[in-house]
């Protein structure tokens, strides 16, 4: 009882002194930033150009509008849905994202034990010992052997007057929160990259199926110059000049090959496959994908709150607060209750005998008084890293809001050019009809064909290649956006 009571005594009086103190550093709390009205200098058109080709629907801009979690799914194609599940249940590096977040919150539960709660430990000896005479304080004499048991159990509990644990914690749990927004930046990025890769190979694909059919037609051009020579209808001048055409149109194909196989293997590793296993992944084409036409465009005021980049270095900015709270509180006093309880004897039987036991209760205060500036050096260290931390944030917040200005005028650039190339492409297919006619009947040289067919070749595949810059920016503008990964996180309205 009586150990009790100087227990209860010290430790009534290390409260009172805690209850006195204050916690050091600055307060966590979001960063303030003031969102603008908008996102670009001139405000945007309420839907983008139309164009009356694969991909030129027309899309809406919905201000406010909530985007969806899945946001893959607006582009109506099962194969990538499909391709997306595989590569979040075998991805690699979203694995990786996940066993960080483990080891954050890990961290974080380990040292909250250790800081939040006294230290109990429980402790069990035996020894076998020679006593010295000298010991006793006599200077003759033997010494004499015996054995020591003992056994107590030992509290031990340093109280945070300062606040100095209690902003280590919140640094670990800001550490937490980080850890947590970087798993969710990289579903985020794995999802978009898989998006634009399989828009690149529509593309790549698209492009070869294209110079295919006007190598087929070139070919079937030069049978019939192959002809008008045997008949004297033309020279061998114009038959080597179609031959080289058609040789300079091959020529494209090994190019766009080794890209879609790249491509390929890219999209198979992003699944968590080896590029050997690609051929167990759907090939994709321009066709298997519809155009979101209805685009839901967050507030500015929301942006932030959305981007897991943003939310990452917010983390970042609030430990870096909380270690300033540290080095503050490792300048002041720290103070320590310890006590233990326990027996020794010499027989084991005779260990928990009344006459046997002992215990021993104590308290300790710490206070710095010189170390050669050393903890007003880390104190400084902190706040330049809490400073650099808030730079940091604002310019994550700015290159947000750059990404996103840049994609919206980006769509509205796309449906544009989609607009200009399809009217190209229109109007090239119908030159090149005439022409050939034209050269059939004997109406135009051999060189208005040519120049004809190379307008058209090159119209076509500008027109392949804006149809897929529509679905990447598409693709861009919902991963600018935060991707819709926050629903149960945080709200949107």
């Amino acid at each position: 009882m009586t150990y009790i009571r100087e227990i209860m005594k010290c430790g009534c009086l290390s409260v009172l002194v805690a209850c006195a103190g204050c916690v050091s550093g600055p307060a966590l709390k979001s960063p303030q930033f003031i969102a603008p009205t908008g996102y670009t200098t001139l405000p945007m058109p309420d839907k983008t150009m139309a164009s009356p080709v694969e991909g030129g629907a027309a899309q809406a801009f919905t201000l406010g509008a909530r985007i969806p979690e899945a946001w893959w799914t607006l582009f109506k194609c099962e194969e990538l849905d499909q391709v997306i599940k595989m590569a979040l249940e075998g991805s690699p590096s979203l694995a990786a994202a996940e066993a960080s977040l483990r080891q954050a919150q890990e961290g974080f539960n380990a040292r909250s034990g250790t800081r939040t709660y006294p230290s109990v430990n429980a402790a069990l000896g035996a020894s076998r010992q020679k006593s010295s005479p000298a010991s006793a304080g006599m200077s003759e004499g033997k010494g004499s052997i015996f054995d020591l048991y003992n056994a107590s159990v030992g509290v031990s509990y340093t109280f945070d007057i300062f606040g100095g644990a209690k902003r280590e914690l919140e640094a670990l749990a800001a550490q937490v929160d980080y850890e947590k927004f970087q798993m969710k930046g990289v579903y985020l990025a794995l999802t978009s990259n898989i998006v634009t890769t399989v828009i690149r190979e529509a593309s790549l694909r698209a492009q070869l199926e294209a110079i295919q059919e006007i190598l087929a037609t070139q070919e079937e051009q030069l049978e019939m110059l192959n002809k008008q020579l045997v008949l004297g209808g033309i020279s061998r001048t114009s038959v080597l000049a179609q031959q080289t055409q058609i040789e300079q149109t091959k020529a494209l194909l090994p190019s766009l090959g080794k890209e879609l196989d790249q491509t390929r293997h890219r999209l198979t590793v992003l699944i968590g496959k080896l590029p050997s296993e690609g051929g167990s992944i759907p090939q994709f084409d321009i066709q298997k994908l519809n155009l979101p036409t209805d685009l839901p465009v967050s507030l500015p005021s929301s942006l932030a709150r959305q981007r897991p980049d943003v939310q990452a270095v917010e983390a970042l900015l609030h430990a870096a607060g909380a270690r300033v709270g540290v080095a503050t509180a490792d300048l002041y006093p720290q103070v320590t209750l310890s006590g233990a309880f326990g027996a020794m004897a010499t027989q084991p039987g005779d260990l928990f005998k009344m006459d046997n036991m002992a215990w021993n209760i104590g308290g300790g205060l710490v206070q710095p008084l010189f170390n050669g500036g050393a903890l007003r050096a880390k104190q400084r260290l902190a706040v330049a890293a809490y400073d650099q931390a808030a730079a940091q944030y604002r310019q994550t917040v700015l290159l947000a809001f750059q990404n996103v200005a840049d994609v919206l005028r980006a769509l509205d650039a796309d449906a544009a050019m989609l607009k200009a190339q399809s009217d190209a492409e229109a109007v090239a297919a119908e030159s090149l009809s005439l022409t050939q006619k034209q050269f059939e009947a004997g109406a135009l040289n051999y060189v208005v064909l040519l120049d004809a067919q190379r307008q058209y070749q090159q119209v076509k595949i500008g027109l392949i290649q804006a149809q897929a810059a529509r679905f990447a920016d598409t693709a861009a503008l919902f991963q600018a956006l935060g991707g819709g990964w926050w629903k149960g996180d945080v709200s949107n309205d």
